[in-house]
């Protein structure tokens, strides 16, 4: 999974402490999928891409392989 989160959160100013707050999860979760090393649960997933105004497709990127 590719993710937009760190450029979403140039964009709009915020730091991985201020997403993190206003999603309910640590700033360590928030790292970890800037890193793309965790995937995210659907209900932090929809926080996230209410927090941006974005649809979550926009934001998590996964390849044909792994939705197959």
């Amino acid at each position: 999974m590719r993710t937009r989160l760190k450029e979403l959160r140039a964009r709009d100013g915020l730091n991985q402490t201020e997403l993190a707050k206003r999603a309910k999860v640590s700033r360590q979760t928030i790292s970890l999928i800037e890193r793309e090393e965790f995937i995210p649960s659907l209900l932090i997933a929809v926080r996230i891409a209410k927090i941006f105004n974005e649809p979550i497709e926009n934001i998590f990127i996964f390849t044909e392989e792994e939705v197959e």
